[in-house]
């Protein structure tokens, strides 16, 4: 077992382009934020750990890496994901429309029971905001999801949303998930291993 972490889990951002998942990202993992819109490319993940019920957490991240403006996202990125979050922009009716497709996109390619969490970001920009609140609860209530409307940009409920995730999956896999033997390996089950690329590009807000 590592000792610096009890769980390694792999989470993904799933979401239309210009939602805001790079900058989600970028404020969890380094507590920062950019206003410049710089498309992702290539492949983009951040590490963080956190502590839930004394558990040390390795939370590795992936960014879409700005697939999902060709709609090319492929198996290859769901595969290993112990959970997901679903980014719309409350400014963006469009981004929120489209959720119910990226749903199934992460139904046909994701593994079964894979934690996942609605995002409305972009909640800063109050007078702009289309998506309602209630709205967006209603759509989650049917769908079975949590639901939290964040800001990168002020940070609301940025830490939060990760903290979900990883307590969501803990709370479900328990001991189920073997440790790792590095950062770039997942392990879901005894002898089940999926390798990782380590190379990162800098995380572009979309």
């Amino acid at each position: 077992m590592n000792s610096e972490y009890d769980y390694l889990f792999k989470l993904l951002l799933i979401g239309d382009s210009g939602v805001g998942k790079s900058c989600l990202l970028l404020r969890f993992a380094d507590d920062m934020f950019t206003d410049s819109y710089i498309s992702t490319i290539g492949v983009d993940f951040k590490i963080r750990t956190i502590e839930i019920d004394g558990k040390a957490i390795k939370l590795q991240i992936w960014d879409t890496a700005g697939q999902e403006r060709f709609r090319t996202i492929t198996s290859s990125y769901y595969r290993g994901a112990h959970g997901i979050i679903i980014v719309y922009d409350v400014t963006d009716q469009g981004s929120f429309d489209n959720v119910k497709q990226w749903l199934r996109e992460i139904d046909r390619y994701s593994a079964e029971g894979v934690s996942k969490l609605l995002v409305g970001n972009k909640n800063d920009m109050l007078d702009r905001k289309v998506v309602s609140t209630s709205t967006a609860k209603s759509l989650a209530e049917s769908l079975g999801l949590p639901l939290l409307e964040t800001s990168a940009k002020s940070a609301l409920n940025v830490e939060q949303a990760f903290s979900i995730m990883a307590r969501q999956i803990k709370d479900r896999v328990g001991q189920s998930v073997a440790q790792p033997n590095n950062l770039n390996t997942l392990r879901v089950g005894p002898g089940v291993s999926i390798q990782q690329p380590n190379q990162t590009t800098p995380a572009g807000c979309c």
